[in-house]
């Protein structure tokens, strides 16, 4: 179950979650607004139904390394039920399984400076709240 590959300049979302596709369009519109900019190669395939982390991680492991994705966004059953539509970003590379929320508010900022390695996947996990929400930097509006 090789992930698909993001298109230049963007990230990979991955819908695990197939119980709403009004919220999964909303979350896709949502995604598509945050900053008036493309971020986001939006993947609706029910073979990643509820697809556990560890099966990602192998599977990217597996692949030839020019393959391989660093990370990848989740929008799973929390990120289709909150209104802010909290993707569960995933380090597949340095960390394996490593993780954090980020709001679609929130989304370009992570998914520009993860795609032209500006900023680590430890950098964005590092900086999320108690919660393990990243919020921006400094003021978390």
């Amino acid at each position: 179950m090789p992930l698909p590959p993001p298109d230049d300049l963007a990230s990979t979302v991955l819908r695990t979650d197939f119980a709403d596709d009004t919220a999964w369009a909303a979350v896709r519109e949502a995604l598509d607004t945050a900053d008036g900019h493309g971020h986001a190669t939006c993947v609706s395939d029910p073979r990643f139904t509820d697809v556990p982390l560890q099966a990602l991680i192998e599977e990217e492991a597996a692949a030839e390394e020019e393959d391989r994705l660093t990370y990848v966004f989740l929008a799973d059953a929390t990120t289709l039920a909150d209104p802010e539509f909290p993707l569960l970003a995933v380090d597949l590379h340095d960390e394996p399984g490593r993780t954090f929320r980020v709001p679609a508010r929130w989304y370009p900022e992570v998914s520009a400076n993860l795609s032209i390695a500006n900023a680590d996947f430890a950098d964005f996990a590092d900086a999320a709240d108690a919660e393990g929400w990243f919020r921006g930097w400094g003021d978390a509006g």
